[in-house]
């Protein structure tokens, strides 16, 4: 099963979300800290509702803790950005993927990306500010569930 790794989330509404996400299909998911808020915050445990006992949750003090503990465990490391040029659906998913998605201001560090074996991006319509036109991103919980549900269904596993 893919695992969903966030880098440094901020808002805990969007985590919550994820976290729900995460819960429903069985994957596991990683934060990479500092993050944005506590794990206690009320905001987050109201997204992921009472669904958090069953989360399958690993916490990583920073970026280097996180990429020896892939390196370890193995599979590739997919990066979402919006800059990227492949389509996230033009990749073929394989089971042991990690998901990394960035903090929802300013996305994945280029380091960060740099560490990636793909960087994906999920296509929309371009942004063009005081036109009505696009948007600069998805939201959090929304890319997640985009790039995950893609995997699970090349996967045959999108009846669970």
């Amino acid at each position: 099963m893919p695992r969903i790794v966030l880098f440094q989330p901020q808002i805990p509404p969007n985590t919550g979300n994820v976290a729900r996400t995460c819960v429903a299909t069985g994957s596991e998911l990683h934060l990479i800290e500092p993050l944005g808020f506590s794990l206690e915050q009320r905001q987050l445990r109201r997204a992921g509702l009472d669904y958090w006992p069953d989360l399958k949750l690993r916490l990583h003090s920073c970026a280097e803790t996180f990429l020896a503990e892939r390196q370890r465990l193995g599979g590739r490391l997919l990066g979402f950005s919006s800059h990227a040029e492949q389509a996230y659906h033009t990749v073929g998913y394989a089971s042991d993927d990690w998901l990394l998605f960035g903090r929802e201001t300013d996305g994945l560090p280029q380091q960060i990306l740099n560490s990636c074996d793909a960087r994906l991006r999920i296509p929309i319509r371009p942004w063009q500010p005081g036109q009505g036109q696009g948007v600069r991103s998805l939201n959090l919980s929304v890319a997640v569930a985009v790039a995950l549900f893609e995997a699970l269904r090349q996967l045959d596993q999108a009846d669970l």
